[in-house]
């Protein structure tokens, strides 16, 4: 359960006791007025400015060089200017000739860091080019995955005349954020300064946390458009969903484990209602591909290899029932379902339970009243199925199981002992209740699909979509051209995050507050 501590605010940092998480804002344009329209906004929004110069159009560079000292003066912030090469992320290419020649001659004299490329960090150190050694960001930058040579890489630049060390690189894997907290350690150890990130939505975790384990940075971009680099969340993210700047090493953490989670609004629900209750915690969408490698080297307290105050985890597909093996304690419910959604750490031991259930009946007997003796029709054979069938059939509904898959709709209806059918394009009259059980419909590639058409479903009592985003999906929009009652998945997502946070942390969630941020991560 949560210590209750009240969450930092900025103005304990600014009275000394800690440094307070910079939020650096890229600013990627391509011509000289876009620019200094993007400057201005950028100032207001963050703690550092980075102006990436490769960004802009040829003829705009020539333009706007000799003028970007005056400018970056009258911005009121610290900035970063970096020209980066086409073979670390740089979007308009320049030879190295180009780039050499503007770090020893049009370098501007009122920015506050250079960011300069290894390599070439390496050949003007070498030549004793006159460069203020104390601002330069020493950076390598890795798009293709995590190299093998990293911590050669990190010594590499370590050995350099560079004040700030940075390294970016794509990682694909939870799992793969290890080396980069490892080198945030190593740097402190050796008091260096460094910035650690991980790209992509794996990495996630490494731009929230890296600050409070010692990273002099982190990248926040104003809109999700111009994110310069996989993962990046957008400034008001950070400060307003996050609560960046009051994250310490103390911070309890909870994560969402699964794959995809871009699209997941637990973040905004469980932040909100952590802020709400002043519980100094942080909820993390966690992009897990092997989760028996993340149970074991991240989570179980007897063998992981991280240092951090985990506290909880919410569980999504593909991992509900996989994770059930990596567990010491199953509640009753979670084992007759066979799925976990929520782990809480405790003692250390790791108690796995499903809030699905619950969640999944508290919004239906809130329309219905009851569905004993229903006739309902749960679309799907996955872990959302499965609760479905339990809950239902738990409150004496008659349940039969429609998916494409003739094998695993047998193996799941012959589990809960209910009927089963090949899910076909025939009408689903006779059905008081129509479940849908599958990610279709899912904002993405998924998101214009529909598991029934509206001539389907005519006659059908109430459909009911465990789909929340969109809030209205195809499906309920066919449901209603269709004439049923319809029941979005917002509803149970609400419902099973408020028996999550009372497993967490013993309290109830405050009045409507994840209701309201719900509707304001749809909006």
């Amino acid at each position: 359960m949560f210590a209750l501590r009240r969450a930092a605010s900025p103005e304990l940092y600014l009275m000394g006791s800690q440094t307070p998480p910079l939020i650096c804002i890229p600013v990627c344009v391509h011509t000289a007025d876009q620019l200094n329209a993007a400057l201005d906004d950028a100032a207001a929004a963050g703690d550092i400015v980075e102006i990436r110069l490769d960004c802009l159009q040829p003829e705009a560079l020539g333009t706007v060089v000799p003028q970007l000292s005056d400018r970056l003066r009258s911005l009121g912030k610290s900035s970063i200017v970096t020209l980066r090469s086409s073979e670390e992320g740089g979007v308009n290419s320049h030879t190295r000739d180009v780039r050499r020649r503007f770090w020893l001659e049009q370098a501007p004299a009122d920015a506050s860091f250079f960011d300069i490329e290894l390599d070439l960090v390496e050949e003007l150190s070498s030549h004793n080019a006159a460069i203020d050694w104390d601002r330069v960001i020493c950076s390598h930058h890795d798009f293709r995955a995590l190299p093998d040579d990293l911590i050669q890489t990190y010594e590499r630049m370590a050995r350099t005349r560079a004040r700030i060390l940075k390294i970016a690189v794509q990682v694909d894997d939870i799992i793969d954020n290890l080396p980069l907290f490892a080198l945030l350690n190593r740097a402190s150890v050796e008091r260096r300064e460094i910035i650690a990130i991980a790209m992509g939505q794996a990495g996630i975790m490494s731009r929230i946390l890296g600050p409070s384990r010692g990273g002099f940075l982190t990248y926040g971009a104003m809109e999700a458009a111009s994110a310069t680099a996989p993962g990046q969340l957008t400034a008001r993210e950070l400060r307003e969903v996050y609560r960046l700047h009051s994250i310490t090493e103390a911070t309890e953490i909870v994560g969402l484990v699964g794959k995809p989670t871009e699209h997941s609004m637990s973040p905004q629900l469980h932040n909100a209602a952590f802020a709400a209750s002043q519980i100094d915690a942080v909820y993390l969408p966690f992009e897990v591909s092997d989760v028996a490698a993340f149970i074991s080297r991240m989570v179980n307290p007897r063998t992981k290899e991280f240092e951090w105050n985990l506290r909880g985890l919410s569980v999504t597909a593909p991992h509900k029932s996989a994770v059930i093996r990596y567990l010491d304690h199953i509640d009753p419910a979670a084992e007759q379902i066979g799925a976990v959604n929520t782990i809480v750490l405790k003692d250390g031991w790791l108690h796995g339970y499903n809030t699905d259930a619950e969640g999944f009946i508290k919004p239906l007997l809130d329309r219905v009243g009851s569905v004993s003796r229903f006739r309902c029709a749960v679309i799907g054979s996955g872990g959302a199925a499965r609760t479905a069938c339990w809950a239902l059939k738990k409150r004496n509904a008659g349940v039969t199981v429609l998916a494409r898959n003739s094998k695993h709709a047998e193996a799941l209806a012959g589990e809960f002992g209910v009927e089963w059918k090949v899910l076909a394009e025939g009408p689903l009259t006779g059905f008081d209740l129509v479940v849908n059980a599958t990610p279709v419909g899912t904002r993405g590639s998924a998101e214009n699909e529909s598991v029934a058409s509206a001539d389907q479903l005519r006659g059908v009592g109430l459909v009911y979509d465990l789909v929340y985003n969109p809030r209205e999906t195809r499906l309920v929009s066919e449901a209603m051209k269709a004439g049923c009652d319809t029941l979005g998945g917002l509803e149970m997502l609400v419902a099973q995050a408020k028996i999550q946070f009372r497993l967490w942390t013993g309290l109830e969630v405050p009045n409507r507050v994840m209701e309201e941020a719900a509707k304001r991560a749809l909006v």
